[in-house]
């Protein structure tokens, strides 16, 4: 399985990102896929996940402005993040778990792609 991360970038506060996480050896519809930020000097946190069922599960910090998807046709992952803060900034990576929940630690990552936000 491999898993490779687009779309990062440096925006200005308020602006708009897209990511894009293209899979390969698994498909998006069948696995726990989410996206994670890790910040300067702080741990990993999840930022969206979706399941197999389209469920979705979302950090309180982003709510109401990211939204993960799937391109089930390009089988990839998407996160739009709209009305970008500066605590934005991180790393984001791109992991899934061929699992009926989302439950647990992921068993696939990304590299990452860096996301910058100035005010």
């Amino acid at each position: 399985v491999r898993l490779v991360e687009s779309g990062g970038g440096s925006v200005q506060s308020g602006g708009s990102l897209r990511l894009s996480c293209a899979v390969s050896g698994g498909t998006v519809n069948t696995a726990c896929m989410g996206w994670f930020r890790e910040a300067h000097g702080k741990g990993t946190e999840m930022v969206a996940q979706i399941d197999r069922y389209g469920n979705t599960t979302y950090a309180d910090s982003v709510k109401g402005r990211f939204t993960i998807s799937r391109d089930n046709a390009k089988n990839t992952l998407i996160l739009e993040m709209n009305t970008l803060k500066s605590e934005d900034t991180g790393k984001f990576y791109c992991a899934a778990s061929w699992v009926r929940y989302c439950v647990g630690d992921m068993d696939y990552w990304g590299q990452g792609t860096l996301v910058t936000i100035s005010s």
